[in-house]
């Protein structure tokens, strides 16, 4: 109890101060949306602009999308078999022109998810208005983006939370002389959607989404509902509402409870007009309990609980006092800031909890939560063909396991229309999902046959699933939530495979996400057949279902089936020029430099290309050389690094053992692929990049994908001194490393039961006995 009070003590004084590490803050306001700061409670979030004599807050819930559930799966399930007997030809052109005649449903893509509105504070403007000590900040620690600045000797204070305790944000207008406030708080929405009072301190948001008619989208019409309810409270002065707006006139201090809601059902994967989002507003704003200190001492307490269990400190030269865009543009113009790049870390872990956790109930997408548009870049939706899985690679080693829930749940979920797209389009049994997916659940082709035909794409996403239990070792998840979900993605890939003729079980038809090869004929294609991102995803799933069936005592026949078919699955080829095959066969690549590295996938965030098998590591190594000669060669590159591909890079060298050029690549995706908020640019801003960074700088520190835990196997020479605590290892263990030029000083394993486990720096190797809860030094 008494720990307890002193960390919510500890808190509120940060909040207060906020400084340190774990904080950006900028000396002007937010010009554009990019420079904008984030909050969330992985349900609902904001993004603060800032400002003094007026500012912006951009609003967020995570399930307001245009579009409707609608089936589109073609009937295609008859048309497989000759599309198979083409590919398996070489009669490439003709298979993809019978493919796109016959894989499309009349559905092809997906709508966008959506801005919930806006809120903008204006000021009274003044001619003679002398704004100084002006600081916008946001602490990554307590969640809590603030604004403060003085004018005509007065401080005021702005800020702005989401808590998730009480599932509302919380905005808060303070000055330090009575009666100073001044002000109208207004709501806009650029379409479907309007504010009005309905009492002298509350306006009621009222929406419903009316799509227009768009071309293979869903049908038009009035689409989801949503509400949201403001609820102002004035410390002196006074507070009326008119139209969509607060007037507020000499007041100390006031008070902004903000509740968004809408009729979604993640059950239904679908609006249910049934439910009341408005109603849902009123009980939320109605449960808050306590003053504004009560209210903020739980959001710090719970939002603590979860940031507070890791902990990164690279080098001794603190910059905190400089301002974070300051900072970024030194690093772009060539300067390290090691200090930068472990606030970069958390800011991937404060992220991932603001945009995915409880009350939260869907998974974070290309933007995570924060999106301003009505049709957002590639609509802001859920990219299965590595983005939303590279949202949640830093999920488990960065000691925030419950932010995979979401993604779960909403995996297991899309399984129903998994199975019809499955039987319907493939002939298969099982469930799958393509290269595109929503909130409501599309798993067939979308956006044309030769980039959306990717039916591995759902035993991809099952194994964010394993991985969670891997690392938790929650058995009756594997046993109600991820064996199942596997066990049907393993029966879709066993019904779908077919012999090529060669003896091999292959996929048929896909594709290496994205890109292209060139046959003999000078013609590019994409759509092909087994290639070896997919080879290599059926082995890590085949062969995970086989391990999850053994713990559970299950299903003894049916891994039997599963080792006869990964025997004969084809092998990993290593081309003529070295370098990993990426298609079934040794095509010359239409994009030698293109951003997705799909064939890699063993290497990261698979585990099948390990040092174990030096041809293939060494193989893995050429491929990245020759996929960034060609990127970075302007005369030759027509692909282009993004933030997410750099991220990726990342990870790559840290499993490769490099420490220099993971690191080279951390200094890159900071000064080429990051804003002045610090979130991804791809360009534009998406999420994953953030995500794919931060478990890439964990990756480099601790790995535990080959069955012992490796300690600092990839530490850039850069990054003398330093000490990460909290790090969490696959078999429910919590690592804490300390080093100093280049070596470790010292390092705990906690076990979350007694076991043993091996212990691996460099080329020393301990096996330890971690007890349960109890910190185990590893010596050497």
């Amino acid at each position: 109890m008494r720990k307890s009070l002193i960390t919510v003590l500890a808190l509120l004084l940060l909040s207060i101060t906020g400084w340190g590490q774990n904080v950006l803050w900028y000396g002007q306001s937010a010009r554009n949306w990019n420079e904008a700061l984030p909050v969330g409670n992985g349900r609902i979030g904001a993004m603060d602009y800032g400002g003094s004599w007026s500012g912006d807050i951009q609003l967020n819930e995570e399930s307001l999308w245009a579009g409707c559930r609608t089936e589109g799966d073609a009937d295609a399930a008859k048309w497989i078999p000759e599309i198979q007997k083409l590919l398996f030809a070489d009669k490439i052109t003709e298979a993809r022109d019978l493919a796109r005649t016959k894989l499309m449903g009349d559905v092809v893509g997906v709508r966008s998810y959506q801005s919930f509105g806006e809120l903008k504070i204006e000021f009274i403007e003044d001619d003679e208005r002398d704004v100084h000590s002006f600081r916008r900040e946001l602490d990554l620690s307590t969640g809590i983006s603030r604004t403060v600045f003085s004018e005509n000797g007065v401080t005021y204070t702005r800020e702005l939370f989401a808590s998730a305790p009480d599932d509302i944000l919380v905005l808060k207008l303070s000055a330090d002389k009575p009666g100073a406030l001044t002000f109208k708080l207004s709501y806009s929405r650029e379409q479907d959607a309007y504010a009005s009072p309905v009492s002298n301190d509350a306006l009621a948001i009222t929406g419903q989404i009316i799509d227009l008619p768009e071309g293979g989208r869903c049908p038009a019409g009035p689409h989801m509902k949503f509400a949201g309810l403001i609820k102002g409270t004035a410390k002196g002065g006074k507070m009326i509402t008119a139209n969509q707006s607060f007037y507020v006139e000499g007041a100390d201090e006031v008070l902004f409870y903000i509740a968004m809601n809408t009729d979604y059902d993640v059950n239904q994967l679908n609006f249910d007009h049934n439910i009341d989002p408005a109603a849902k507003c009123r009980k939320q704003i109605a449960a808050v309990t306590g003053d504004y200190a009560a209210l903020k001492e739980r959001h710090l307490k719970e939002f603590d609980e979860m940031f507070g269990r890791v902990s990164l400190t690279l080098g001794d030269d603190d910059r905190s006092d400089i301002p974070t865009d300051v900072r970024l543009k030194a690093v772009q113009e060539g300067a390290t800031d090691l200090s930068l790049i472990a606030t970069y870390f958390q800011y991937g872990r404060y992220l991932l909890m603001c945009s995915s956790r409880a009350p939260g109930r869907l998974p974070a997408n290309l933007q995570g939560i924060w999106c301003k548009d009505m049709i957002a870049p590639w609509n802001s939706d859920y990219h299965t063909n590595i983005n939303i899985q590279m949202n949640y690679w830093p999920a488990e080693v960065c000691n925030l396991s419950e932010t995979v829930m979401p993604y779960s749940n909403w995996i297991d979920a899309i399984r129903v229309p998994g199975r019809v797209t499955a039987s319907k389009t493939f002939g298969a049994k099982g469930w799958t999902v393509n290269h595109v997916s929503d909130l409501f659940g599309r798993t067939s082709i979308s956006d044309g046959v030769d980039w959306g035909t990717f039916p591995i794409a759902g035993s991809w996403l099952t194994l964010a699933q394993w991985e969670h239990y891997l690392f938790t070792g929650d058995i009756e998840y594997l046993r109600t939530v991820a064996y199942p979900c596997m066990k049907e993605s393993a029966e879709f890939l066993l019904s779908f495979m077919v012999e090529d003729g060669k003896g091999r079980l292959v996929t048929a038809p896909s594709n290496s996400p994205e890109n292209s090869f060139i046959l003999p004929d000078g013609s590019e294609h994409r759509l092909t057949y087994s290639a070896t991102m997919d080879v290599e995803i059926t082995m890590e799933l085949l062969g995970a279902c086989i391990k999850a069936a053994g713990i559970l005592g299950t299903d003894k026949e049916f891994c039997k089936e599963l080792k006869a078919a990964m025997a004969k699955l084809p092998p990993l080829k290593i081309g003529a020029n070295g370098t990993l095959q990426e298609w079934i066969e040794d095509y010359e690549e239409a994009e030698p430099g293109h951003r997705h590295m799909s064939h890699l996938f063993g290497l990261h965030p698979g585990t099948t290309i390990t040092p174990a098998n030096q041809e293939l590591f060494t193989a893995a190594k050429k491929t990245i050389e020759r996929r960034r000669k060609y990127n970075e060669d302007p005369e030759t590159r027509r692909g282009s690094y993004t933030g997410w591909s750099r991220a990726w890079l990342i990870n790559f060298y840290a499993r490769l053992m490099d420490g220099e050029e993971a690191g080279a690549n951390v200094q890159a995706l900071l000064a080429k692929s990051t804003l002045d908020n610090l979130f991804d640019n791809h360009p534009p801003f998406q999420i994953d990049g953030n995500f794919g960074g931060c478990a890439g700088i964990a990756e480099m520190l601790l790995q535990s994908h080959t069955g012992e835990i490796v300690l600092l196997p990839a530490l850039p020479s850069s990054w003398k001194c330093g000490e990460v605590k909290g790090l969490r290892a696959r078999g429910g263990y919590t690592v804490d490393i300390a080093w100093k030029d280049g070596k470790i000083t010292g390092a705990t394993v906690t076990a979350d039961k007694a076991s043993k486990v091996r212990v691996r720096i460099g080329d020393k190797v301990q096996t330890i006995k971690a007890k349960d809860g109890v910190p185990v030094p590893v010596k050497f």
